[in-house]
């Protein structure tokens, strides 16, 4: 496995406070499998700005955003860890397959 730490943010149409509760779930899957991501939370508007190589929103976001950072992620259930965790580590898998 890659030695690298990617940077994923979280946005969400919605507002700070659905980006920070997917923020939290996302934390706990990474914290479970020792992924090497770092995230942060912000606004949509921040992902004008986000130069890292991840960005996690909810799926109706999600065709919306791509183009807007190197990978997007679409989260259907804030909940689901399960799909948390299966989304992440495809990201985790293509990125050390380049």
């Amino acid at each position: 496995m890659s030695t690298s730490t990617y940077t994923a943010l979280i946005a969400c149409r919605t507002g700070m406070g659905s980006s920070m509760m997917l923020k939290i779930k996302v934390q706990q899957v990474i914290n479970a499998l020792d992924l090497p991501i770092e995230v942060n939370h912000d606004t949509l508007d921040a992902v004008k700005s986000f130069k890292g190589d991840l960005l996690i929103t909810m799926s109706d976001l999600a065709d919306e955003l791509r183009g807007e950072a190197p990978y997007v992620i679409g989260i259907e259930n804030l909940m689901n860890k399960e799909e948390i965790a299966q989304k992440l580590q495809k990201f985790i898998n293509d990125k050390t397959a380049e």
